[in-house]
């Protein structure tokens, strides 16, 4: 074999964890390269598309609708290898991620986008009784307990079911706010004879947020009509408080006053995945990992982290929001500076383009 003919067949593995927006757009990306091999790990066969998750939460959509199986989506990409695997370790200075059930991946490359989980920020009987909202499993959990609420109203009948259906939001960023008002739509737009021994517009929907307004990433005039309209739908809105426990029955607000509450919502922050806790190095704000302008991990050769499992500036030097936009472009620009290294180019600095909150 010549020299150009081994040089050609030389290959760079690349070992992405997680398949969310970050580490799937990063995946595409770097597909298009014949000279790069892909491993995308992931503990779901699918990504799941959360602004919608809301939505299948309500059941205005089904499950299917907000989520993509990952081997479709790359189906026409013959040097990505897709793994559902849940990883439990990673050796930075190796760039080897280890699977729970113990199967391996060494990369010449590894980025480390694994998202996030809930964060109850140690409140009390929060992990315990609230539904967090941030994956297509709690989506659906969500689902199954308003249905149940639903239905055991209708036996109950009367004053007393009514009463029992008092929802409570906690987040009021836009995955409190949208779920707040879906549930709010069903509530006053579900058929009469759907559940014919309860009055379903008596119940009770309140959306609590330490902010003082409610979407604060958006514009002001994003943050007043939302408001607008969760009020016209009789949504309640406690602003400026903070949860301090959360019952079965009730949650205690930071003005001593308890809300009754048979259902509570989590959609009150993100931490990054655990996984972050275990790689040998101290985590930034929110349990994510900091990174350099270029993405990549101060003092790990080769190691990106990207999305919600990392903290991101942008070009003012100021953290970037966790959005699911930031992510995308996080993704693609990882993507583009691994195949400038490979091609013995430099790497350039992330640079976030904000394509406008709606209004």
């Amino acid at each position: 074999m010549s020299d150009s003919a081994q040089t050609a067949a030389v290959t760079t593995h690349v070992v992405i964890v997680g398949a969310g927006f970050a580490g799937l757009n990063c995946a595409k990306g770097l597909a298009s390269n014949s000279r790069l091999r892909i491993t995308l790990i992931d503990k779901n066969n699918y990504q799941q598309f959360q602004p919608l998750l809301y939505q299948v939460a309500t059941g205005i959509l089904s499950p299917e609708n907000a989520a993509f199986n990952l081997r479709n989506v790359l189906f026409h990409h013959e040097n990505v290898d897709v793994k559902m695997s849940e990883v439990v370790s990673v050796d930075l200075a190796t760039r080897t991620v280890k699977g729970k059930s113990g199967d391996t991946y060494q990369g010449d490359f590894l980025v480390l986008a694994a998202g996030s989980e809930a964060n109850f920020f140690g409140i009390s009987g929060a992990n315990e009784s609230a539904f967090p909202m941030y994956s297509l499993r709690d989506a659906e959990h969500l689902r199954s307990r308003l249905l149940e609420l639903f239905e055991a109203a209708d036996v109950m009948g009367g004053t007393p079911a009514e009463s029992s259906l008092h929802f409570l939001v906690v987040g009021a960023g836009a995955t409190g706010v949208e779920t707040a008002g879906a549930i709010a739509d069903i509530l006053h737009r579900a058929p009469k004879h759907l559940y014919p021994n309860v009055d379903l517009t008596k119940a009770v929907i309140t959306l609590v947020d330490m902010g003082t307004k409610v979407l604060p990433a958006f514009t002001e005039q994003s943050q007043q009509y939302a408001a607008r309209i969760l009020k016209e739908r009789g949504v309640q809105l406690r602003l400026g408080l903070s949860v301090k426990e959360v019952t079965e029955s009730d949650v205690l607000l930071s003005d001593g006053s308890r809300v009754p509450a048979k259902l509570v919502i989590w959609a009150g922050g993100l931490k990054a995945a655990a996984l972050s806790g275990s790689l040998g190095i101290k985590p930034g704000h929110g349990g994510r990992l900091d990174v350099q302008p270029d993405l990549t991990v101060a003092g790990c050769q080769g190691v990106y982290a990207l999305g919600d499992f990392a903290n991101t500036k942008g070009e003012d030097g100021k953290p970037l929001p966790q959005l699911a936009s930031v992510a995308q472009q996080a993704g693609r620009h990882c993507a583009n500076n691994i195949i400038a290294i490979t091609a013995g180019k430099e790497q350039k600095p992330f640079a976030y383009f904000d394509k406008a909150s709606w209004r």
